[in-house]
């Protein structure tokens, strides 16, 4: 039996036609709608200006979040927290956690994002993709090689962590607070993970110039 012929529209196109390739992406930032910036309140607005005058683009991330106002300003306020507040890990520490996990989770949007972040903080515009591609491999401390492998052990089999692990991370000089500290960012990565691949959110095309 002949296949009966797509409907066209007046222009002789198929209604498919100029669709992304996966078929549910709707804008630029993921596969949700999100409000037009007229809707956004004031301090969203101020939020984006700070962005643009300091990145000179708006992350995707926070674009998402505006589909939830009220959760936009927890986890901003919560991941500038985790990853600019005070804590015995260093930035750059923070951020291999992020692309370490990310990697496992296969999260496009985190690993091109905080792989950017490496690169910035670290210097060497290698470093991130290395992180990114097997942490194992990459040019690391001792005392980071064995933060990375509590946070990979974490993420992939978190009911085998035990108390033999933690005293690992003590005889690499981490304390209990640091401990924390590394725990709380792992889980966090995992979660933004499980988002941005939920709703197929993309990186913003800037971060992959980042420090090269």
């Amino acid at each position: 039996m002949a296949r009966a012929k797509p409907k066209t529209t007046k222009r002789g196109k198929s209604p498919q036609a100029g669709r992304s390739r996966r078929g549910t992406r709707q804008n630029e930032v993921m596969a949700l709608k999100i409000p037009s910036p007229r809707r956004l309140d004031v301090e969203i607005k101020e939020i984006f200006a700070r962005c643009i005058e300091k990145l000179g683009f708006v992350p995707n991330v926070l674009r998402a979040y505006t589909l939830r106002p009220d959760k936009f300003h927890h986890f901003r306020n919560y991941s500038n927290a985790l990853m600019l507040g005070d804590s015995g890990l260093s930035k750059l520490e923070r951020e291999m956690i992020a692309v370490t996990v990310s990697s496992l989770n296969h999260c496009y949007y985190c690993i091109t994002a905080h792989g950017a972040a490496v690169r910035q903080l670290s210097g060497d515009p290698s470093l991130g993709e290395k992180v990114a591609m097997n942490y194992r491999a990459a040019p690391l401390s001792a005392r980071q090689r064995v933060m990375l492998d509590f946070a990979a052990k974490l993420t992939e089999t978190p009911d085998r962590i035990e108390e033999a692990d933690r005293q690992r991370l003590r005889e690499s000089g981490f304390s209990d607070e640091d401990i924390f500290d590394i725990c709380d960012v792992t889980g966090f990565y995992n979660m933004t993970n499980r988002l941005a691949s939920g709703v197929d959110m993309q990186p913003n095309p800037e971060y992959h110039k980042f420090a090269r």
